[in-house]
């Protein structure tokens, strides 16, 4: 007799799944125009581009804009680590801080590599049943290769019972 054991299915975390999550869950970031471009486990790259629904009375991209778009790369990596773990973990965002450069114009993309953080915070709050807290950067890019902003957003995580 052959036994085998059925994985519950994970939902994939591809660009159109994360938008369309925008579109029911977060409809101020997709109205905004925020878009996940490409994720993987260790990186999440999110564009928004200027336009008249998100700008400021400076003529550049309101600032909370551009908060949208870095916390969505860092928010959706850590989703998809939760996922992955198979673990009901609560997240949210306990502290960010922000540095603005240049007048944001045009299509600003956002990017985040410090999905490789994720895992040994998700595996420790699992292991310890004690919450973790992890500090992940996004960098937001004009279309001239000039670093517009940086974001750093604190998570916590905590195991829920």
């Amino acid at each position: 007799m052959t036994t085998f054991t059925v994985k519950p299915r994970l939902m994939e975390f591809s660009p159109s799944k994360l938008n369309t999550f925008l579109f029911f869950k977060l409809p101020a970031a997709f109205w905004s125009g925020v878009r996940v471009k490409s994720i993987s486990g260790h990186q999440c790259v999110v564009t928004v581009k200027h336009r008249w629904v998100n700008q400021n009375p400076f003529n550049s991209m309101y600032f909370a804009v551009q908060a949208m778009a870095a916390e969505l790369t860092t928010g959706a990596l850590v989703m998809m680590q939760i996922k992955l773990s198979g673990r009901k973990i609560s997240m949210l965002v306990a502290n960010n801080n922000s540095n603005f450069t240049k007048k944001a114009t045009g299509r600003i993309t956002f990017t985040c590599n410090d999905g490789h953080l994720l895992e040994e915070a998700v595996q420790k709050t699992i292991a310890t049943g004690e919450g973790q807290t992890i500090w992940m950067k996004s960098v937001g890019i004009n279309e001239k290769g000039e670093q517009v902003s940086e974001m750093n957003f604190e998570w916590s995580l905590k195991l829920k019972s």
